[in-house]
């Protein structure tokens, strides 16, 4: 299984998000854009699903931006990958014509497999994923993007 680049840039909007909470001013699409070198106008369609899913609260006008508008400790990867990638089959049997459809196992280990996959998932809150280093260096890239220099590590 692979996630979508939508997914990505979804999780990464959220991680992002979550630790600009004590900024005075909140956080721009073009900013994200430019951190993460994702075209802006894919971006924005991935926050309009992420703000009409309630976790991103989208603040148009002159001190316009975006906030976190989920709990970072309840919301989790899982919730965020179901919402994003959605929970279909990972084969289509009803499409494709297949000789074995009738007696195939496949789809439901696979099922198995995605079921398994989410709980896992599930484990880990969006606070969780923006704790230590990774926390450490989206503070330092706040802190780059106000200053005036170009995302990366510090």
């Amino acid at each position: 299984m692979r996630l979508t680049r939508f997914s990505d840039i979804g999780l990464r909007v959220l991680i992002y998000l979550e630790r600009a909470g004590e900024r005075p001013h909140p956080v721009t699409v073009a900013e994200i854009a430019k951190q993460f070198a994702i075209p802006q106008n894919h971006l924005v369609k991935v926050v309009g699903h992420l703000a009409r899913a309630g976790w991103v609260r989208a603040l148009r006008g002159r001190n316009g931006g975006l906030r976190l508008a989920a709990d970072a400790h309840q919301l989790t990867v899982g919730m965020v990958l179901r919402e994003l990638e959605g929970d279909d089959d990972l084969v289509d049997c009803e499409t494709m014509r297949c000789a074995l459809s009738l007696d195939c196992q496949l789809r439901g280990i696979l099922k198995a497999g995605m079921r398994a996959f989410y709980a896992e998932m599930d484990r880990y809150t969006l606070a969780q994923v923006t704790e230590g280093s990774t926390g450490e260096q989206i503070v330092r890239m706040h802190k780059m993007f106000w200053s005036g220099s170009t995302a990366g590590t510090a």
